[in-house]
C-alpha cells in the first residue's frame, strides 16, 4: 500500500479549511496488524519491524486491548525523538543501516524509536480513507485513548506508538516548528480523503527552512550542480552544491556567465572566482554539508565580501527576528576559546533542553559583560529597558524573569547572561517541584568523591523505588534529582527526606563526607549540601553554562555513566551539543516520571521511624 504524499511549498496556504500537523523527519510507514501478525510498511514495500524490533514489542503488549479493532491499518511516522517537535534523522539513518542483529537490539534499548501516527486508514477491516482527514483525526485519536497512549509526542515516554495532534492555528504551528527546529509543518484540508499513492495538493509540505547567502565557486555540466561557498578568512569555506528549485530561465543565464567568466577547468568541471551571489535554502548543516539544498534567489544586492562564514553560523542559528546578536566575535572565554558567536549558538542549539527547567521558574543570573575573565555580577531584578516580550513575575518586591520561551532566552544571552539559576518551586505553585542534592567534593581533583557520593546515593534510592536523575554541576561536583508531582509536596516534606539522605551518607563514611558549612573545618571530605535544598534557594539550571574559565556546562549523563574515568572538563558547550546527536538525552524522561513518583510510600516510612 503506497502512502498518500503532500505536495511541496514554499508559501503558506491562505484559502480553505486548513489544519496544520508538525512534520517529523523519519520513515513514513503505514502499520498493518491483524489478529496474526503485523507489519511496519515503508514508502518501498520494505517491513521496518525487523529493523526496529522494539516497536513490535511495545505493540505487542497492547495485543489483548486492540484485539476487538483488528485488522486494522495505521498511517505515520517513525522516528527517533530529539524534543516533542523535532526528530534525529541522521541517529536514524544509522538505525537504518545496521545489520547486526545484535547492535539493533542494543540500540533499541539505548535509543528507542517512536512510531508517531497522525492517521488511520482502517479499523476493524473496514476501510476509513474516503472519510474527511477530520473524521479519521476524531476516530484515530479515540483509538489512542482507547488504548492509553500519549496524545502528544514525547521522547521521555517509554510509550513508543504516540499520536501527532493538528493544530488549528497556521501561526502558532509554524511557531513551533520554529522554535524547536522540526522538519516543517503540513497543511491538511479539514475535508481531505487519504489518497493511496497519490501526491495531492489537499496535503502540503511546508519546510522549516535556513538560507544561506553565499557565492557560487564551481559548475559541473555534467549533472547541472553549482558549488557554493563562503569567506573563511582568506580561504573560501565550501557549503555544498545545489540544483533544485532553479528554473529554467535563471539556470540557463548562470551556465552561460559561467561559461564566459571561468577561470579554470577540469572536464566538465569549471571554476569561477566568487562573483555570483546566490541564497540557498537547506534544512540543516550535518556532516560539513547542506541536507535537501534548493536554490532560493539571486542577490545581486551583495557583494561577496558580504558572504562569510561568521553570517553562515548567525544564520544557521536562526535567531528570532526580534532579536539582533550584537558583538558576535566578542571573546568570551580565552583558555577553550569561545566567543559571544559560539554561546549564543549552544543556547539556541540547546533551548528544547534548557526551556523546560526555566518554565515558570523565578530565574537569577550570573552575567558577564566582559567575558569571564572581567567582573561578573548576579541580577535577579528584571531591567527596565527588557523588551515587551520578556515576562516577569514580582515575589518579595523582586521583579523576577521568567524565561518561558526562545525570544527571552536568547536575549538573556545576548546580554550575556551566563549562569541560569532557578529555585526549587514554580512561579505558580508553594508546592516543591524536585528534589535536588548537591555533592561538592573541595575541588576538582576530588570529583570522584562525588562520583562515590552519586554511586551510593542511587543503591538507596533504587531501594526505595525513586526515579533519579543525575547531572554535573558544570564546577566540581554532581547534582541528583528526584523528580516530585507537581502541587503536592512541602518543604517540611522535602526537609525529612533530605536529611535522612544526608546523615545515611555521613554515618556510611565519615571520612568521605560532611555536612559542616565551614570549609576551613571539611578538610578534604565533600559536603553533601542538603540546606541548599529550601525555599528560596536556587541551584544552576540543567544544560547552562558556567561562568568559570573552562566554560564547563552543567550537563546531565546518564547513570551508568558515573565511572573514575568521568571528569567535569570533558562537557563544554561543543561536546555536549556532539553528545546529544548520538545518545538520548539523560533528563528525557524527567516530567514524564513525575506523576508516578511514588514519593509519598517513601515520606510515609520516614515519618513512621521517626
Amino acid at each position: 500500500m503506497k502512502p498518500m504524499l503532500p505536495i511541496l511549498t514554499f508559501h503558506s496556504p491562505e484559502k480553505g479549511s486548513w489544519l496544520y500537523e508538525i512534520k517529523y523527519d523519519g520513515y513514513r510507514g503505514i502499520l498493518e496488524w491483524t489478529k496474526e501478525d503485523m507489519y511496519l510498511w515503508s514508502r518501498n514495500g520494505k517491513d521496518l519491524l525487523p529493523q526496529f524490533p522494539e516497536i513490535r514489542l511495545f505493540l505487542n503488549r497492547y495485543a489483548e486491548k486492540v484485539k476487538k479493532d483488528l485488522p486494522l491499518r495505521l498511517d505515520g511516522e517513525l522516528v527517533i525523538l530529539e524534543n516533542s517537535y523535532k526528530a534525529n534523522f541522521s541517529k536514524l539513518q544509522q538505525r537504518g543501516r545496521m545489520r547486526s542483529t545484535e547492535k539493533i537490539s542494543l540500540e533499541a534499548q539505548e535509543w528507542p524509536c517512536h512510531y508517531l501516527v497522525f492517521d488511520i486508514l482502517s479499523l476493524q477491516g473496514e476501510d476509513k480513507v474516503s472519510l474527511p482527514y477530520l473524521q479519521r483525526k476524531s476516530r484515530l485519536l479515540k483509538l489512542v485513548q482507547h488504548l492509553n497512549l500519549p496524545e502528544f509526542p514525547s521522547p521521555g515516554d517509554d510509550r513508543l506508538c504516540q499520536y501527532i495532534p493538528f493544530f488549528k492555528s497556521q501561526e502558532e504551528t509554524l511557531l513551533k516548528s520554529f522554535e524547536f527546529d522540526s522538519e516543517g509543518v503540513i497543511a491538511k484540508q479539514a475535508q481531505s480523503q487519504w489518497l493511496e499513492g497519490k501526491r495531492s495538493a489537499e496535503w502540503l509540505k511546508i519546510k522549516n527552512w535556513k538560507t544561506v547567502s553565499c557565492f557560487i565557486t564551481s559548475m559541473d555540466e555534467s549533472n547541472g550542480y553549482f558549488s557554493v561557498g563562503v569567506w573563511k578568512e582568506a580561504d573560501v569555506f565550501p557549503l555544498g552544491q545545489f540544483l533544485f528549485s532553479l528554473d529554467t530561465e535563471t539556470k540557463q543565464a548562470l551556465r552561460t556567465t559561467i561559461r564566459q567568466n571561468y577561470i579554470s577547468r577540469k572536464g566538465s568541471l569549471f571554476m569561477v572566482p566568487p562573483g555570483i551571489c546566490v541564497d540557498v535554502n537547506y534544512l540543516e548543516w550535518t556532516d560539513n554539508q547542506m541536507r535537501e539544498p534548493h536554490f532560493k534567489s539571486l542577490r545581486f544586492d551583495l557583494h561577496p565580501d558580504d558572504c562569510t562564514y561568521e553570517k553562515f553560523l548567525l544564520d544557521e542559528a536562526m535567531f528570532p527576528d526580534s532579536i539582533e546578536i550584537t558583538h558576535p566575535d566578542k571573546i568570551l572565554w580565552e583558555k577553550n576559546y569561545a566567543t559571544k558567536l559560539d554561546y549564543v549558538r549552544y543556547l539556541r542549539k540547546a533551548a528544547h533542553l534548557i526551556l523546560p527547567f526555566l518554565r515558570n521558574r523565578a530565574l537569577t543570573v550570573i552575567r558577564s559583560p566582559h567575558g569571564v575573565f572581567g567582573e561578573p555580577f548576579y541580577q535577579k531584578n528584571k531591567p527596565e529597558s527588557s523588551p515587551n516580550f520578556v515576562q516577569s513575575k514580582i515575589i518579595d518586591g523582586i521583579d523576577y524573569i521568567v524565561c518561558n520561551d526562545l525570544q527571552t532566552l536568547i536575549w538573556l544571552g545576548n546580554q550575556l547572561a551566563i549562569e541560569f539559576h532557578v529555585p526549587f518551586q514554580t512561579v505558580t505553585s508553594k508546592y516543591v517541584s524536585e528534589i535536588v542534592f548537591d555533592l561538592d567534593p573541595p575541588d576538582r581533583s576530588h570529583f570522584q568523591l562525588a562520583v562515590y557520593a552519586a554511586s551510593i546515593l542511587k543503591q538507596v534510592f533504587d531501594e526505595l523505588n525513586l526515579f533519579t536523575f543525575v547531572k554535573l554541576s558544570g564546577n566540581k561536583g554532581l547534582q541528583i534529582y528526584i523528580p516530585l508531582p507537581e502541587g503536592k509536596f512541602t518543604w517540611d516534606d522535602t526537609r525529612l527526606f533530605t536529611t535522612f539522605a544526608a546523615d545515611f551518607l555521613i554515618h556510611y563514611d565519615p571520612d568521605s563526607f560532611t555536612t559542616e558549612r565551614l570549609k576551613k573545618k571539611r578538610g578534604n571530605r565533600l559536603y553533601v549540601d542538603f540546606v541548599q535544598h529550601a525555599e528560596g534557594k536556587t541551584i544552576i539550571a540543567p544544560y547552562s553554562v558556567r561562568n568559570n574559565e573552562d566554560g564547563l556546562v552543567a550537563a546531565p549523563i546518564h547513570w551508568h555513566e558515573l565511572n573514575e574515568d568521568l571528569f567535569p572538563d570533558q562537557f563544554t558547550m561543543k561536546s555536549v551539543l556532539e553528545r546529544l546527536k548520538m545518545m538520548k538525552d539523560p533528563f528525557a524522561g524527567f516530567f514524564h516520571c513525575k506523576a508516578n513518583q511514588p514519593f509519598d510510600q517513601v515520606l510515609a516510612r520516614l515519618e513512621n521511624q521517626s
